[in-house]
């Protein structure tokens, strides 16, 4: 599932399949957002009030391990010369494997900051979506309405707007708007 890009001058993107080494750069990479937040309220992303802690982060990473293994998600990693700058994830929609809403997977991206403007998140959601197709009938995401570089990028995907639940959240004294976007993909086998 490797592919390789050019995302500037003498460097060298992979995206390829998680690996269980890639817990402490992925977790660094989140918690920056919570340095981000407070230089300036414009992180793209919605935060706890307070940074998780390190066990909090190993069970969030060991559970999204084991639902890659079960079939319940994918994960593209992006690296650059060797170092993990950013992934994208699908997970199964809903509360559980065999529900009704087990048919959607659920999208989520991050990229380091110093490497965000460089098409690292195109290349990650490309490779994630090729992985959804025939796993889930479609994907949906939320974003900031804020964010319009994101929803840009998600449009280009073929996301459609679907819906907008306001003041979703709550940063400070400012509400920001959660959109919804979903895109469909080819249904299944035996569906």
């Amino acid at each position: 599932m490797s592919s390789d890009s050019g995302p500037g001058p003498g460097r060298r993107l992979t995206v390829r399949e998680l690996r269980w080494t890639d817990f402490d750069p992925i977790r660094e990479i989140y918690w920056l957002l919570y340095d981000e937040r407070e230089a300036h309220s414009d992180v793209g992303i919605h935060l706890f009030d307070t940074r998780p802690d390190y066990a909090d982060e190993v069970t969030w990473f060991a559970n999204l391990f084991r639902s890659v293994a079960a079939g319940d998600a994918v994960v593209a990693v992006g690296e650059e010369d060797g170092v993990v700058i950013g992934h994208c994830t699908v997970r199964r929609f809903g509360p559980g494997p065999r529900s009704e809403t087990s048919h959607m997977g659920e999208l989520g991206i991050l990229v380091h900051r110093d490497h965000r403007g460089r098409g690292i998140g195109r290349a990650l959601l490309a490779d994630v979506l090729r992985q959804c197709d025939g796993r889930f009938d479609s994907v949906r995401l939320s974003v900031f309405s804020t964010n319009r570089r994101a929803r840009k990028l998600y449009e280009e995907f073929g996301f459609v707007h679907v819906g907008t639940v306001p003041r979703v959240f709550r940063r400070g004294d400012r509400y920001i708007d959660e959109e919804i976007m979903v895109r469909p993909l080819s249904a299944p086998p035996n569906r």
